[in-house]
């Protein structure tokens, strides 16, 4: 069935994709993980640019509406470094 087929009898969602890709055979995933990272490869400068800014965007909001904590460099190398020993 081609996939223009397959989105009209299954909403295509991440959620529904994701799951349907953890269900794959071993190296299938790591396949279409290579496949869509290359897809990012087909940005040009300026929208990859305007998606970071957006990214940035959008954290600098979670942090001024106290959404995320914040957490200090020592901290995470402390972590890491807990985690390594």
């Amino acid at each position: 069935m081609p996939l223009q087929e397959v989105g009209k009898l299954m909403p295509m969602d991440t959620k529904s994709v994701e799951k349907q890709a953890l269900a794959l055979p071993a190296t299938d995933p790591a396949k279409l993980a290579h496949k869509l990272l290359e897809s990012l490869d087909t940005l040009s400068d300026d929208e990859r640019e305007k998606l970071w800014l957006d990214e940035a965007a959008r954290r600098a909001a979670q942090i001024d509406n106290g959404e995320v904590e914040l957490i200090s460099g020592e901290n995470v190398a402390r972590k890491a470094r807990a985690l390594l020993t």
